[in-house]
């Protein structure tokens, strides 16, 4: 730790004296300098490089692109090298046979189901060496966010591109039914009202839809303080079973049966895309995604957009929703001035200034809440105030183990299944009898993870 602190203070040293004062600072270049209190013993012509893995593909390629370029404009003490490694389970496979060797990265984004994956890894070493080393103040950041990728005590990995599932709806077509549509409907029981009487007044519209995707039952569940899995979603022991109720767990099935039973509901399977699309061409007026997806939509849309929070049992009190996106990893095997140069860069990117960017550019939330009164931000909200409602969502969420979400690297597959057991409500199938293969199988899952770890 020592050791730590006394290259932290040589990488002060040499950013603060390879910063250029030929031209006025940006504010980009202005939080380099604030957020760069560490130093690299190189020679000042010999940048130290951080080989950084992400996922991000497209237009937000384009933007983590534009945050890489700038922190690398504003000093000369390291460059960072960004390399897309294709989808999150792609990347992670890849990391997975080269972690521990020379081939891997210095940093790395991986989603947060992944979080469990990469402690048992042996490959990663926690933030929470540099924060403690440092003294950096972990509390400034968004708490909700936060929370997830913290276990015993320990910040494991910096948060990214965090994102929640909202309800998405055509505010035209709550307009022509006659619906309050600056009202989104809160609870299961007034979406699927809304839904009748959206169908009601144009027989081609359906009312809702809900994607098959085991994220999005995870998040309705936590919206009603349920676990998803036992010992405190696996925050104070390994799980070893599910931990919702029957009654918590039948509860998404049973009112996706409600609607197709009444001739509402828009089944898209496993597709968003094909969800999205079919929003759009206002064959449905209300489906469930990603806070990422509010500038694309609100955007896109030929009608006006609403965005509302995630809907709960309305014989339950609003808990709130679990994080869901990527935080960003440290390798260890490194050298310490390549683990530092990183570590210079993740501070770099909870900045306000760049967090308010990467905020109004993504729909991405901002993890440092300071951005949220940066003027980009505010402009922003100006021109989509739905991605203001996404923040609110959030801020408001009752912190619990429900909402700080689960821990197991069985989750992918356990997601799997969900989907699977959705998909066949979806077509028709016996609700009960979907319920309990979740049940059977993810159980099956977590003691075949458990026993593979020797536990």
């Amino acid at each position: 730790m020592k050791k730590i602190a006394v290259i932290l203070f040589g990488l002060f040293i040499l950013l603060v004296g390879c910063q250029t004062n030929d031209s006025p600072e940006t504010s980009e270049e202005a939080a380099a300098e604030e957020s760069t209190p560490e130093e690299v013993e190189s020679e000042p012509n010999e940048p130290v490089e951080v080989v950084f893995w992400h996922a991000m593909g497209g237009a937000l390629q384009e933007a983590l692109d534009q945050i890489v370029d700038q922190y690398n404009a504003s000093q000369d003490a390291v460059v960072v090298t960004a390399d897309y490694q294709g989808t999150y389970d792609e990347a992670l496979t890849k990391f997975n046979t080269i972690a521990g060797t020379d081939s891997a990265p210095t940093m790395m984004q991986v989603f947060e189901i992944g979080t469990k994956s990469m402690i048992n890894s042996g490959g990663i070493e926690p933030i929470q060496t540099f924060v403690d080393a440092e003294g950096y103040d972990m509390s400034q950041l968004e708490e909700n966010i936060i929370n997830y990728y913290q276990l015993d005590d320990t910040f494991y990995s910096m948060p990214f591109n965090s994102s929640t599932p909202v309800m998405y709806y055509n505010k035209d077509a709550f307009d022509a039914a006659g619906l309050d549509a600056d009202t989104p409907p809160a609870t299961y029981q007034e979406v699927e009202a809304a839904s009748k009487q959206i169908t009601e007044s144009n027989p081609e519209m359906k009312g809702f839809a809900l994607q098959a995707y085991g994220w999005l039952y995870e998040q309705l569940l936590a919206n009603q303080g349920a676990l998803l899995m036992n010992n405190d979603n696996g925050r104070s022991d390994t799980p070893t079973e599910v931990g919702f109720t029957e009654e918590e767990g039948k509860s998404v099935f049973e009112w996706v049966e409600r609607m197709i039973n009444d001739d509402t509901f828009a089944n898209y399977g496993t597709n968003g895309d094909n969800m999205i699309a079919g929003f759009f061409a206002e064959d449905v007026a209300m489906f469930i995604a990603s806070s990422a997806n509010v500038r694309n939509v609100v955007d896109s849309a030929p009608f006006e957009v609403g965005v509302g929070f995630l809907p709960y049992p309305e014989d339950k009190d609003r808990e709130g929703v679990v994080i869901g996106g990527a935080s960003l990893w440290m390798m260890n095997g490194k050298p310490e001035e390549e683990q530092l140069a990183a570590w210079d860069f993740m501070k770099y990117l909870q900045t306000p200034e760049i967090q308010g960017a990467w905020h109004a550019s993504t729909g991405y939330f901002a993890i440092n809440p300071a951005a949220y009164e940066q003027p980009i931000v505010l402009e922003t909200y100006e021109q989509i105030p739905q991605l203001q409602v996404t923040v609110e969502q959030l801020q408001s969420t009752v912190s619990s183990f429900a909402t700080q979400g689960a821990l197991m690297d069985m989750i992918p597959e356990g997601r799997r299944i969900t989907e699977t057991a959705l998909e066949t409500v979806y077509n028709g199938g016996d609700v009960d009898t979907a319920y309990q293969s979740v049940v059977d199988q993810i159980n099956a899952a977590i003691e075949q993870a458990n026993r593979a770890r020797g536990e």
